[in-house]
C-alpha cells in the first residue's frame, strides 16, 4: 500500500515505496525527486504550498495503472506566514552551517594533498636532474615523477572543490539577507497586493452567458465565489500583513525610506541605485526622472534612497 501525504510544513511525500518496485520510474516521469536526507520521494517546491490536486491525481492514476494500491492523506491546513518564514530562516541557517563545515573539510583535504605533493616533489632528484635512460635509477625516477604529477592533479582538484564549496557557503549566507532586502520586500508587497485585488475582482466579475454574452454576476454566484476564494484570500492577506510589518520595521529603523507623492515634487532630486536624478513628474506610485537622454525613467517610491528638495 502506497500513501501520498501532504502537509504545508513537509510538502507532498509518498510512503511505502521500495527500491526496485517500479515506483521510481513513474514518479520520475511525473517530476518527483528522491530526497536522500528524508528517505522519501517528494514533489519539488510543494513545501509551504497547498497540495497540487491535479498533479497528485495524475500520479495516483499512473501508479494504479501499474498495479499499485494507493491512498492519499492531504492536509489543507495552512501555516501562518510568520511560521513559514521562521522555518525558512532556520533551514537556511542549518544549510549555511552544513556548507561551511563542508568547505572547511574540503580546504583541509586540499591542504593535506598539497603537503603530500610537496613530499613527492622532495623525493625527486635535486636540481631537476634528467632521467638517466638505461641507468638502474630510471625506474625509480619515472615512478617518482608519476607520483608527483598524480598528487599535483589530486591537490588541484581538491583545491577547486574547496573553492566551490566556499563560494556556495558564502552565497547561502546571503540568501536570507537578500530575501529581506528593502527593495525585495517592497516588490513582494506590491505583488501580493496585486494578487489580493485580482482575487477580489474575480468574486465580482461578470460571467459569460452563451445566449446573452457577459452578464453581471448574481448574488448567489458571488457568494459561491467568495466561499471558494476565502482560504486563498486569507492566506494572501496574512502574507501581506507579515511583509507590511517587515517594511514598517525597516522604515522605523531607518533601513528603508518612506517617500510618496506627498513628499516628492517635480524639480526635486532623488537618489536611486546610487545615482542622483532630477524629478520631472510625480505619479501615484512612481516618479519620472531625467536620464540625460530623450526619455524618462520611472522609479518606485520604495527604490528612492534619498531626496533633496528643489532650490528656489
Amino acid at each position: 500500500m502506497l500513501t501520498i501525504t501532504h502537509t504545508h510544513e513537509a510538502g507532498t511525500l509518498i510512503e511505502g515505496t521500495a527500491r526496485g518496485d517500479g515506483t521510481a520510474e513513474i514518479l520520475k516521469a511525473n517530476r518527483w525527486r528522491w530526497g536522500r536526507s528524508i528517505g522519501s520521494w517528494y514533489v519539488p517546491n510543494s513545501r509551504d504550498h497547498r497540495p497540487d490536486h491535479h498533479g497528485i491525481r495524475r500520479v495516483v492514476a499512473a501508479l494504479e495503472a501499474a498495479g499499485f494500491e494507493i491512498t492519499t492523506e492531504l492536509d489543507e491546513t495552512v501555516r501562518s506566514t510568520a511560521e513559514v518564514e521562521a522555518d525558512k530562516i532556520e533551514r537556511q541557517q542549518a544549510r549555511v552551517a552544513g556548507l561551511d563545515a563542508k568547505a572547511e573539510r574540503r580546504t583541509a583535504d586540499a591542504e593535506a594533498l598539497w603537503e603530500r605533493h610537496e613530499s613527492d616533489v622532495n623525493r625527486l632528484p635535486e636540481g631537476g636532474e634528467p632521467i638517466k635512460v638505461g641507468h638502474h635509477s630510471e625506474g625509480r625516477h619515472r615512478a617518482a615523477l608519476r607520483r608527483a604529477d598524480y598528487s599535483a592533479r589530486r591537490a588541484l582538484d581538491a583545491q577547486h572543490d574547496a573553492e566551490r564549496a566556499s563560494e556556495r557557503a558564502e552565497a547561502a549566507a546571503h540568501t536570507t539577507g537578500a530575501r529581506y532586502s528593502v527593495q525585495t520586500v517592497a516588490n513582494r508587497i506590491k505583488t501580493i497586493s496585486a494578487d489580493v485585488r485580482r482575487a477580489e475582482r474575480r468574486i465580482e466579475e461578470d460571467y459569460y452567458d452563451p445566449e446573452h454574452g457577459y452578464r453581471p454576476a448574481t448574488a448567489d454566484q458571488k457568494r459561491a465565489r467568495a466561499e471558494r476564494a476565502a482560504p486563498i484570500l486569507a492566506e494572501l492577506r496574512d502574507r501581506l500583513t507579515y511583509w507590511e510589518g517587515v517594511r514598517a520595521e525597516q522604515i522605523a529603523t531607518g533601513k528603508a525610506t518612506n517617500y510618496g507623492p506627498d513628499t516628492i515634487n517635480a524639480g526635486d532630486s532623488i537618489k536611486t541605485r546610487g545615482h542622483w536624478r532630477k524629478v520631472v513628474r510625480v505619479n501615484p506610485k512612481t516618479v519620472s526622472v531625467e536620464t540625460g537622454y530623450s526619455w524618462h525613467d520611472r522609479v518606485d517610491y520604495a527604490a528612492i534612497q534619498a531626496h533633496q528638495p528643489a532650490t528656489t
